[in-house]
């Protein structure tokens, strides 16, 4: 989430009254993340979300995201809900934008992430990979392994100044990567950014997913390998394989996972882990400076990589 584009007060009043849900009491930015321009908009109806929709976000597409969520919140997973307009619609423009008006989910996205956080993660996330099942319509993951060559190759060039050698180390990454990538895994509908500030919880317990603009058609256990990267490794980046341990067995009581599977988490976890390093890399050089956005270090996924790199084999993941 963050702030690309600024609405006027005229401009949503004006926005708001193709919707029956009240008229506005208070709103302001969201100034986490770095994809949509996101707010919190209070209504005389209650709590919403306002997302305008930027940057990697294909308008074409974004009919596929509103519908995987009501689909995932009628098989049961709680997640935001888009609010559609008068006319039926739950896409329209704002500011010359798309936009969607979305329900809100109480509670708070954990700050320090603990191992009891770690289980109710694995849970969920299985949970909604067996509910995209029945979801039939598909989309190819645009920052899956095919991307992820156009996407060094847009910011290499500034990447020495990041850190001398990354240049060098990531290309060579890259290319093991890709030589060892699986393709016969299971593959569904993945959340493939399932970060600790896209999962609330209230009262100890997880009470919602957000955020479901990165969603993919993509391999099931590629979106295991970003959740460990997201939720596992501590503040001085070393890996807490307890963590893991708790998260993977909480998904396994859902949804098994195959000995193929298992086998392919290290680098499963080296290509999530490069894909998040490549994504802040070009977003740190490329953020204009006026953006009411956060900007994340890309140097925090590239030691990550390194971690995955050196793992012998699944075993350095709790299994």
């Amino acid at each position: 989430m963050a702030v690309y584009t600024e609405v006027t007060d005229e401009a949503l009043a004006a926005f708001l009254t193709d919707y029956d849900i009240g008229s506005m009491v208070a709103f302001r930015g969201i100034a986490e993340g770095v994809e949509n321009s996101n707010f919190s908009l209070r209504t005389t109806n209650g709590d919403f979300i306002l997302t305008l929709y930027e940057k990697r976000v294909n308008p074409d597409e974004l009919p596929w995201f509103l519908g995987l969520m009501e689909h995932l919140a009628a098989q049961g997973l709680v997640c935001p809900q888009p609010v559609r307009g008068r006319d039926g619609a739950a896409l329209r423009q704002l500011c010359g934008k798309y936009a969607a008006v979305t329900t809100f989910l109480p509670g708070v996205w954990p700050r320090r992430v603990r191992p009891e956080h770690c289980g109710p993660v694995g849970a969920a996330l299985a949970a909604l990979h067996k509910a995209g099942v029945l979801y039939p319509a598909t989309r190819p993951n645009a920052l899956g392994p095919a991307g992820w060559a156009p996407l060094l190759e847009r910011c290499v060039g500034g990447a020495d100044a990041v850190q001398p050698g990354l240049s060098r180390e990531l290309p060579a990454a890259l290319s093991h990567i890709l030589a060892a990538w699986p393709n016969t895994l299971p593959t569904g509908q993945i959340h493939a950014d399932l970060f600790p500030d896209n999962v609330f919880f209230l009262d100890g317990r997880l009470s919602g997913l957000i955020d479901f603009y990165f969603a993919a058609t993509d391999i099931l256990a590629y979106d295991i390998a970003i959740c460990l990267n997201a939720w596992c490794f501590e503040q001085d980046l070393s890996f807490n394989v307890t963590k893991a341990r708790a998260m993977l067995a909480a998904y396994e009581a859902t949804r098994p996972l195959s000995p193929a599977e298992r086998a392919a988490l290290p680098v499963l976890c080296q290509g999530a882990a490069l894909r998040f390093a490549l994504t802040r890399l070009y977003d740190w050089i490329n953020t204009p400076s006026d953006a009411m956005v956060t900007r994340k270090d890309p140097l925090e996924y590239v030691r990550r990589l390194r971690f995955h790199l050196a793992a012998p084999d699944e075993h350095a993941y709790g299994i």
